[in-house]
């Protein structure tokens, strides 16, 4: 049975949000989902460009706020395409980290949710199979819930169906729903912004193996 409540899916057009809309629109029904995509400066628009295919091809609105304000206090491999993204330098956290992009993004989230009478707001983050980011963390995403229904007097709930999945869990989640070719030819995942993936980047290197993984695990069960 659907749900008559709305939700809202903070959506990038990469594989784990795109996940996370296909499950929305399961459980909500297309008419009750909505999107908010967020332009912090993020060096390829490779990526907006996959969002708004896949929000056009899904039926479901989305919202575009510009962040990129974010780039004048902190610096990242992702808006700066003269940095290489270094997965692993010796540092606590990959130079890939946009320093409290999650917090910001959650914060715009609320606002517009509850501008709309919205109270599920809905996260693809991670921190099972995850790039080490600290706003991906359970605890952050509690944290962050009681600080925007406190600082907005407002009763949000923020879901992250993927927080303890592993990468080839979510593939599987994909599969599950019917979507998994869906979520192979249409979600960006790639830090370099190469259509298809460049397959050397932290993040599609976790895309594939992910799905090597989740396949050689359905053919062993077939």
């Amino acid at each position: 049975m659907l749900s008559s409540k709305k939700a809202l899916v903070i959506f990038s057009g990469g594989q784990d949000s795109t996940t996370c809309l296909l499950q929305a629109i399961r459980n909500y029904g297309m008419q009750n989902v909505s999107t908010i995509t967020f332009q912090y400066g993020q060096r390829h628009a490779i990526e907006l460009d996959k969002s708004k295919l896949i929000a056009e091809k899904l039926g479901v609105s989305q919202t575009f706020i510009d962040t990129s304000v974010i780039k004048t206090v902190t610096h990242s491999a992702l808006t700066d395409d003269s940095v290489t993204i270094i997965h692993n330098d010796g540092e606590p956290y990959p130079n890939s980290i946009v320093e409290g992009r999650n917090a910001l993004f959650l914060l715009l989230a609320g606002c517009h949710a509850k501008e709309n009478g919205i109270t599920d707001i809905i996260i693809g983050v991670c921190e099972t199979d995850f790039s080490g980011y600290p706003d991906c963390r359970d605890v952050f995403i509690k944290s962050m819930n009681v600080t925007l229904n406190l600082a907005m007097d407002y009763k949000f709930n923020l879901i992250t169906p993927l927080m303890y999945l592993t990468k080839a869990e979510t593939w599987a989640l994909a599969d599950q729903m019917g979507q998994l070719e869906f979520i192979q030819e249409y979600t960006h995942t790639c830090y370099e912004g190469v259509e298809g993936g460049c397959g050397q980047c932290p993040s599609c290197q976790l895309r594939e193996q992910g799905l090597a993984t989740y396949l050689a695990e359905r053919e062993h069960h077939v």
